[in-house]
């Protein structure tokens, strides 16, 4: 009995969805022609980096980049507590207060005592769970839109900011913070070398392990995580928990490196965290993510803005930028889903005329030999 014959109806039937050779499936050429799905970032900083030199003269020597890589290091470790957020399909607006806050307590409560800096990061990482806790509950428990909840959480740190300080901050980082956070190891600034350790292990932690997948999955259908039995309303509050100590990391450094911080200290980072997760290709919908390309997102925003600088435009270009970025991003957000259907569209005729030329010659009416009809 030869397969395909109409003595083998059941071969017969699955016939036509066995590729033969030289057929082009729809399927085969996304496989194709789709790129990694965070490589565009990649791709990106490259060419920035290689055409900085030819916009701004020196905005790539030994010296510009030491400089500029601070600043990106802060920002990565900054936008990893936005990413997480991001994949819960939220926004975090409380990074600018957290950042402040934590900022000047590490400044205050050490009072330029090195043996106190334990104290006073200790007391940061509690203010940072407890905005944490009041952010999540608000959100997992009582249902309120994560935008609201994340701005009247700031507002509080920023009243919390302003009764501590009286509107005028005026403590200094203690030496060693200050020592640390501005030296090098290797040549290699120090915020450079606890960034990268923070991309990596949380990357690797939430690409591998089961909490990282259920991570995922509660990112991308709640109603589908749930139904899995995942306790969708626990990893929701656990983000924003982890998201705030995040930002409490960054801030002790920007605390270190800038010396004495200033009541706004926080402000220059909420803007950047999400442009940085956009940049990244982490999805304003929810769902999987990369902290790994929104770190690269920071470094390339980063020595954007200092090739902007270097250009001689005002600073307010750089917030343009990081704006039309972050509406970019709210403008795709549902790409992947239509815009690769609507692409591969084009490639339907094409697929139809291949596929026609490589299969089995039909009978007059259409059918194929050993079809449910001819059989």
């Amino acid at each position: 009995m030869v397969a395909g014959s109409p003595d083998n109806p059941v071969d017969s039937a699955l016939e036509p969805s066995i590729p033969r050779a030289g057929q082009l499936t729809a399927a085969g050429l996304r496989a194709r022609v789709r790129p990694p799905r965070f490589a565009a970032i990649w791709v990106a900083t490259a060419l920035l980096f290689a055409v900085s030199p030819l916009l701004a003269s020196g905005s790539v020597s030994h010296g510009a980049l030491l400089s500029m890589l601070p600043f990106a290091a802060i920002l990565a470790i900054a936008g990893i507590g936005q990413t997480l957020v991001i994949q819960q399909r939220g926004l975090d607006l409380s990074v600018p207060g957290m950042i402040t806050l934590s900022t000047i307590i590490v400044t205050t409560v050490a009072r330029g005592d090195s043996g106190r800096l334990p104290l006073a990061i200790g007391l940061v990482a509690l203010a940072c769970i407890a905005s944490g806790v009041v952010s999540g509950f608000a959100i997992s428990w009582l249902g309120v839109t994560p935008l609201v909840a994340t701005l009247g959480v700031n507002a509080l740190l920023t009243g919390v900011v302003f009764q501590i300080t009286n509107g005028a901050s005026t403590s200094s980082a203690t030496p060693g913070l200050a020592r640390f956070a501005l030296a090098k190891s290797g040549g290699i600034p120090n915020t450079v070398l606890i960034a990268v350790p923070a991309v990596v292990v949380t990357a690797f932690l939430f690409r591998v392990s089961v909490l990282g997948r259920r991570f995922v999955a509660v990112g991308t259908s709640p109603a589908a995580a749930r139904a899995s039995g995942i306790r969708v309303k626990s990893y929701e509050f656990a983000t924003y928990v982890l998201a705030s100590l995040t930002y409490g990391g960054a801030a002790i450094l920007v605390a270190g490196y800038l010396g004495t911080p200033g009541i706004g200290a926080g402000d220059d980072y909420l803007l950047p965290t999400i442009a940085a997760v956009v940049l990244g290709g982490t999805s304003l919908a929810g769902g999987r993510g990369s902290v790994a390309a929104t770190a690269l997102g920071a470094l390339f925003l980063t020595q954007l803005e200092q090739v902007v600088l270097g250009m001689g435009a005002p600073a307010s270009l750089q917030l343009v930028i990081q704006g039309a970025i972050i509406a970019l991003g709210m403008a795709l957000r549902h790409l992947p889903a239509s815009g690769a259907a609507g692409v591969l569209h084009g490639f339907r005729p094409h697929l139809r005329s291949t596929s026609a030329a490589t299969q089995t010659p039909r009978r007059p009416g259409g059918l194929r030999p050993g079809s449910r009809r001819d059989t």
